[in-house]
């Protein structure tokens, strides 16, 4: 479709400027107000405002019901292939006419304000419904990681949460698939509904009952006092450094991010958006962002039972070649396997790339390698480049505070504050900055945690994230930010030396790339930094295997090479990885050594790992790599 040749330099300068000359989605430049305090500290501001903020998601859904009633809501496959038979569209005329029936179910059951209820499943048409419906007359929902309910092993954090919110009601799409959790004592005496009910292992209400509702004497009344501060949603942390907490969401976080998008998201607002996604919706990215934005803007949703896994990646991309989208959020490693199955594929790259005004990551850094494939494919495809960002949020914070909103042409770069945000920077001495924000997104406390809660915000009211940023360019704040790593992370070894155990975690995992598939470094009031290393599965043989750890002569010699070309020139003890130890186990979810996020819970790991924790600093230990 077009000529523009493709830059593969990597002068930052070049790229940006060449990005911003190819970029045909329509885009607003960063513009970004700086305070320095005498302190030290760093304030940032966005020079543009936010636009109006609705006060609760039903007006979004009673807005497009009037204006655009057959335009599709929600999309999902009917039948039981997640990648093949029709679909089944909802307008957003029947989207409303369900949330109106269901909400009035709910309040025929005496269900209010005080009551949750857990939805224990992942994503579906029904269960869009039932939280658009709950939200509707101010029930908060519990949103959970269909894992808790589906692995017998992570049932202890399942009954956590339920003891935590003492649901009320409790969903599920298929009472068979989920019979397990069903059963438990917990659930006992709750009402559940459910999609499928076939293989219940109790007494379960059809989802489908709830629809012929009709409208409940006090639904409008109840409807017209869900304000901003209507508790909406109760979002669980994926616990990575502690048990998870319950965030709490209100109306007005969710609606005022939406609107601090929409300021700088120009193109959302130029023709209706579409998104196809697999992102689950007990997280704040695909639950909050992603089903608000098409929500706010009147596009369509496309539920993908898919994931970027070896046997969910096929119905992914099965179902983003039927429905592809304008929109494209993923994680990095999503982006990775849909741009290896573009470039087999002509017609697989028309599809994926020729309407796409956005292509979005977050969770992690998108590889340079990735993006560039990604340019490369949207000017074959769509004749110049969709906006290419990424943001920075957290689920206490509705979650996007910090975003890309300019062509930068590269990968890395997380963005400037939003309108409406207040961003506080903290320095280290080596130009690291400590995050905090404020801003009319940010949630004000934890479920029945006033202490955690205290402890979150500082003395001006600034949430306190834990996470670390560096200027793009310390002289111009419009350049952007670069994620860090966790504060939370760091440690001191026991010379007083500070490691930045999250910044140098990404550069062993660069480094020993094929060979282990996480690390956890080591080294907290030691005299050196260590390695536990979970290998790539590939290289696992169960004979190595012994008291916990591999000893693997040709695996250890390969690692032991990198990490000694790593540590090449580098004289700084809180930098070099002097020892390593493989551990013969993966992370156990059972243990709660890996979140349902699929991160690493460090505190959790070097707990039940004490053991090897000393074995990696013993010398003389068999399995122990020296470096």
């Amino acid at each position: 479709m077009t000529d523009i040749p493709p830059l593969t330099s990597d002068n930052v300068e070049e790229r940006a400027a060449w990005a911003r000359a190819h970029t045909v989605t329509r885009w607003i430049a960063h513009d970004t107000l700086r305070e320095d305090r005498d302190d030290g500290t760093i304030l940032l501001r966005a020079a543009q405002k936010m636009g109006e903020v609705a006060p609760n998601t039903g007006h979004w859904l009673h807005h497009w019901a009037r204006t655009e009633p057959e335009r599709i809501a929600l999309s999902e496959r009917a039948g039981p292939a997640a990648d093949d038979g029709p679909w089944r569209d909802i307008s957003y005329a029947d989207l409303l006419a369900h949330v109106r029936s269901v909400a009035s179910a709910l309040l025929e059951r005496g269900l209010g304000s005080d009551d949750t209820i857990a939805i224990l499943s992942g994503n579906s048409a029904d269960h869009q419904i039932l939280s658009l419906a709950a939200q509707y007359v101010g029930i908060p929902v519990v949103p959970l990681a269909e894992q808790y309910a589906l692995i017998k092993e992570a049932h202890g954090r399942l009954i956590f949460v339920l003891n935590k919110v003492h649901p009320k009601l409790a969903f599920v799409d298929d009472a068979g698939r989920y019979a397990s959790a069903l059963d438990l004592p917990e659930l006992a005496g709750i009402e559940v509904l459910a999609s499928a009910t076939e293989g219940a292992p109790r007494d379960v209400t059809p989802f489908r009952s709830l629809l012929t509702t009709p409208d409940h004497p006090d639904l409008d009344p109840i409807h017209a006092e869900v304000g901003p501060d209507t508790l909406a949603k109760i979002l669980f942390t994926s616990g990575s450094s502690s048990e998870p907490k319950g965030v709490l969401t209100t109306q007005g976080m969710m609606c005022a991010n939406q609107a601090q998008m929409s300021a700088v998201m120009p193109y959302l607002s130029d023709h209706p958006p579409r998104v196809t996604d697999w992102l689950p919706w007990n997280h704040v990215f695909g639950g909050s962002h992603n089903v608000n934005m098409m929500l706010a803007h009147g596009g369509t949703l496309t539920i993908d039972q898919g994931k970027p896994t070896a046997k969910g990646f096929p119905t992914t991309l099965a179902n983003r070649r039927e429905r592809p989208g304008t929109l494209g959020f993923n994680v990095p490693v999503g982006f990775a396997m849909l741009t290896e199955a573009a470039d087999q594929d002509p017609d697989t790259r028309a599809r994926l790339f020729e309407e796409l005004d956005l292509i979005f990551y977050a969770g992690a850094s998108l590889p340079q390698e990735v993006w560039l494939r990604l340019e490369r494919f949207s000017i074959e495809a769509r004749g110049g480049l969709p906006m290419m960002a990424s943001s920075w949020g957290l689920t206490e914070t509705a979650p996007a505070c910090v975003m890309v909103h300019e062509p930068i042409g590269r990968s890395g770069v997380i963005g400037v504050p939003l309108p409406g945000v207040e961003v506080k920077l903290i320095p280290d001495d080596e130009m690291r900055c400590e995050i905090r924000v404020k801003g009319p997104n940010v949630f004000t406390g934890y479920l029945d945690d006033p202490e955690k809660t205290a402890a979150a915000f500082d003395d001006e009211g600034f949430f306190i994230t834990g996470d670390a940023v560096r200027f793009v360019d310390a002289g111009d704040a419009s350049r952007g930010l670069v994620f860090d790593g966790r504060v939370s992370e760091d440690f001191k070894l026991n010379t007083g030396t500070w490691v930045q155990a999250g910044t140098l975690r990404m550069a062993v995992l660069d480094r020993l790339r094929g060979l282990a598939q996480d690390v956890v470094i080591c080294g907290h009031d030691r005299g050196e930094v260590g390695l536990f290393i979970f290998p790539a599965p590939q290289q696992v043989r169960a004979e190595h295997a012994t008291r916990g750890a591999l000893s693997d002569p040709q695996l250890a010699a390969r690692i032991e090479t990198e990490l000694r070309q790593m540590n090449a020139g580098i004289t700084g003890s809180a930098k070099r990885i002097t020892r390593a130890i493989v551990l013969a186990d993966p992370p156990s979810l059972a243990d709660q050594e890996v979140t349902d996020k699929g991160s690493l819970n460090i505190r959790k790991i070097l707990t039940r790992r004490a053991e090897l924790l000393e074995r990696l600093y013993d010398n003389e230990d068999p399995a122990l790599i020296r470096v």
